[in-house]
This record gives C-alpha cells, sequence and structure tokens, in this order.
C-alpha cells in the first residue's frame, strides 16, 4: 500500500510545477471559504462562555488563539495531503491505519462533525424566531415548521454542489466581515467596563485552570473549519502537486489571523459592553450574543442587524459543515458494504440530515451545553490528536517530526477531551 501510494506520489511530483505559483483569486477564495466555515455559531456563542469566566482566562484565550487553530488545522491539511492524490480524509485513514480503523475513525469523523449541523439547526431557528417575534413583532410559526422550512432552504443550496457553497461561503464573507466590524466599533461608545473589575482580582492558579480547563473545548468549536479542510486539502494537491503544504499553509495562516484578529475584536468589544449577569441570562435564553444584543439594544439598526448577522453566519458555516458531515456519512455507508449510486446515495444523505436536523432544532436543547459536551472534545479528537498520532506513526508524515508545536497541539487536544469527561462526570 505505502508503495502504491509513493508512486502515485511521485509520478505526480514530476509532473508538478518547479516553482509556486504567486497568490491568486483561487487562493483568496479558499482563504475566505476557511474563515466563513469558522465563523458561525460557535464564534456568536464565544462572547458568553469566555466573558463569564472574567477578565484573564479571557486574556489567556486571546494568547492562544491563533497558535492553537492555526497549527491543529495545518497538522489535519498535512495528513490529508499525505494520502494518494484525490483521495480525501476517509481514503487516507484507510491507506495509512487500516480498513478497521478507517471504519473507526471515519464514525468518530461523522461524529464530530455532524453535531454542529444539529447545533447550526438549533440557532439558526433560535435566531430566526427571536427575529420575527423581537423586531418584526410578529408571531413566529410553530417552531417545527419554521425550522422544517430553514433547513430545506439550506439543504437546497447543498444540492448545487461543493464549488458552488464554497463560491457562496466566500460572497457572504465580506459582507459579514463588514457588518461584523461595523457592530464591535459601534459598541466601543457603550463599554462599561464591568468584566475589567475582575481584572485586579488575580485569580487563585487552581480557579483559572479549571476555567481555561473548561472554556478551551468551546474555543476549539469557536474556530473550527476541520469539515471543510478534507475538501480543501484535496483541491490544493491537485492544483499545486508537490507545492500543495506550502501553499496551504499560506492559507491557512492568512484565514486564521483574519478569524482570529476580527473574533477577538468582537468578543471583547461584546464583553466589555455587558455585564456578566447579562451574559448569563443570554446564555440561559439559548440565543447567540447578536440576537441578545439586538433586543438589548433600543437603536433599530443594530435591532436589525444583528440578527441578519447571526443568520448569515450561522448558514454559511451550516454549508462549510455540511461538506465535511456528508463526507463522513457516505464513508460510513460505503464501508458498511453498501454501494448505492452516487445519485441515491445523495438523496439518502440528505434525507438524512434533514430529519435528524429537524428534529432536534424543533426539540432546542442547549447550545452551549452541547458545545461544551460534544462539539469542542470530539472535534478535538480528530483535529488535534489524530494528525499528531500520524505524525509519529506514518512514514509519509515522519518529516513533520520532532516539532515543539506538534507537543502544543497534543496537549491543547487532551485538554479538551479531559473537559468533556469532566462534565460528564461532574
Amino acid at each position: 500500500m505505502n508503495d502504491q501510494a509513493n508512486s502515485v506520489e511521485q509520478r505526480f511530483e514530476a509532473a508538478a510545477p518547479a516553482e509556486l505559483s504567486s497568490w491568486n483569486r483561487h487562493d483568496t477564495t479558499w482563504m475566505l471559504g476557511l474563515f466563513g466555515t469558522a465563523i458561525g455559531a460557535g464564534t456568536l456563542f464565544l462572547p458568553i462562555n469566555a466573558g463569564l469566566g472574567g477578565f484573564w482566562p479571557l486574556v489567556i484565550l486571546a494568547l492562544l488563539a491563533f497558535p492553537m487553530t492555526f497549527y491543529a488545522h495545518r497538522g489535519l491539511t498535512r495528513f490529508v495531503l499525505s494520502g494518494r492524490e484525490g483521495a480525501d480524509i476517509t481514503d487516507v485513514v484507510e491507506q495509512h491505519f487500516g480498513i478497521k480503523a478507517g471504519a473507526l475513525i471515519t464514525l468518530l469523523y461523522f461524529f464530530a462533525i455532524f453535531p454542529i449541523l444539529l447545533i447550526y439547526s438549533v440557532g439558526l431557528t433560535n435566531t430566526v424566531a427571536s427575529f420575527l417575534e423581537h423586531q418584526l413583532h410578529i408571531t413566529p410559526p410553530p417552531r417545527a415548521l419554521l425550522s422544517f422550512v430553514l433547513i430545506l432552504g439550506l439543504l437546497a443550496v447543498v444540492r448545487c454542489g461543493e464549488q458552488v457553497i464554497v463560491k457562496a461561503m466566500s460572497l457572504m464573507v465580506y459582507p459579514f466581515i463588514v457588518a461584523l466590524l461595523f457592530l464591535a466599533v459601534y459598541l466601543i461608545p457603550h463599554w462599561n467596563g464591568g468584566i475589567l473589575t475582575t481584572a485586579s482580582q488575580v485569580p487563585a492558579p487552581s480557579a483559572l485552570l479549571h476555567t481555561l480547563w473548561l472554556a478551551i473545548p468551546v474555543m476549539v468549536f469557536s474556530f473550527n473549519h476541520s469539515p471543510i479542510i478534507s475538501a480543501f486539502a484535496v483541491d490544493q494537491k491537485r492544483r499545486y502537486g508537490v507545492h500543495a503544504d506550502e501553499r496551504s499553509s499560506q492559507i491557512l495562516s492568512r484565514a486564521h489571523l483574519l478569524m482570529v484578529v476580527m473574533v477577538l475584536f468582537f468578543v471583547f468589544s461584546c464583553v466589555l459592553t455587558l455585564s456578566p449577569e447579562q451574559l448569563a441570562e443570554a446564555k440561559a435564553q439559548n440565543l447567540s450574543i447578536l440576537s441578545y444584543l439586538a433586543n438589548h439594544f433600543s437603536n433599530p439598526t443594530i435591532a436589525f442587524a444583528a440578527p441578519l448577522i447571526a443568520f448569515v453566519a450561522i448558514s454559511k458555516s451550516f454549508l462549510g459543515h455540511y461538506i465535511g458531515a456528508s463526507e463522513g456519512l457516505k464513508g460510513l455507508i460505503v464501508k458498511s458494504g453498501k454501494r448505492p449510486g452516487a445519485k441515491a446515495l445523495d438523496r439518502i444523505v440528505a434525507a438524512f440530515m434533514l430529519v435528524v436536523c429537524w428534529i432536534v432544532a424543533t426539540l432546542n436543547p442547549s447550545i452551549l451545553g452541547m458545545i461544551e459536551t460534544i462539539g469542542g472534545p470530539v472535534i478535538a479528537a480528530i483535529l488535534f490528536l489524530m494528525p499528531m498520532y500520524a505524525i509519529r506513526k506514518v512514514p509519509a508524515m515522519a518529516r513533520y517530526r520532532g516539532q515543539m508545536s506538534n507537543v502544543f497541539v497534543t496537549a491543547v487536544g487532551l485538554v479538551a477531551i479531559s473537559a468533556l469527561i469532566y462534565s460528564l462526570t461532574a
């Protein structure tokens, strides 16, 4: 198997360009697509969870944001790039670890991503229902009907294909960045510094570590765009050959820099505007920070703009995560021995996604609870730990061994998973 993979890679290297081309529109589209996948429900709930922890935990999380997200996603990209040309993440796992391990990782990959679709389904339904009730003063339709129409609409976009999804997300990113930046700047005169009162009270080391420990899974989830990494890596290898790792790292670093700067400015602006009691109220209402701000301010511009921004953010993240979730489910169906035709497989996957997302959105479970106990930790297993294990064991990834970033990524992954165990047993 390794010899076959090496021969394919050698032939591909021979056909690859000698030098890496300059940055182009295709790279910008992917950069914005990655940004768009990550900025969604997690980001819109991050100010609530991070702000409740106090000032110092928020500062530490801000310092960890870029290295934590960049090194982890770079590792997963390199893992997919280490496989045969055209192989997605499920194929690469089977190639490196065997059929049984491939089936297990494919199952974990699916369960790392699919709950995110459920989270977005709940968040989208709550955002639209709150907008209808508080801003338009219209009684929302029954929750079951509203969630069904919203999810069906997003799945209609999915039917247009992967390239259309990526382009749609990249187009939506431009107005979203402007709107998010506008909102963060608008909040500056409303900063009351409530959280700064905790700055003079340095928490005990044990309390600080405990707060960070439970906050890291939410941070992992908030900056996560692992579901689209497989498609991203496959496309980079097809386009750049032996230079795929270098160009992928450039795209990832720019996407993460944009992501971290924008998100942290927005987070700090929200946290400095609202008191800890108001953040707790937003958490209890199961609303994103944008929907809560819309209901909090009397300014009609903010009241209408904030929910619309939340709608766009959650919608485009849903689309990006659907790519990964459908990829994982298709892999599970194929590995189970059943091999329906491509069109039939697409219909089966779409029907399953529609029904389950609709049921969960109707039931309205706690979004932050789902992030803390399912989303962040399970993502950490796939995004942080699996690529680091592959670097240690897979010959094709041996050149990445011995880097300090590997230790850092592994530590963050273990912290996120241990937080899950604690939250389930506490």
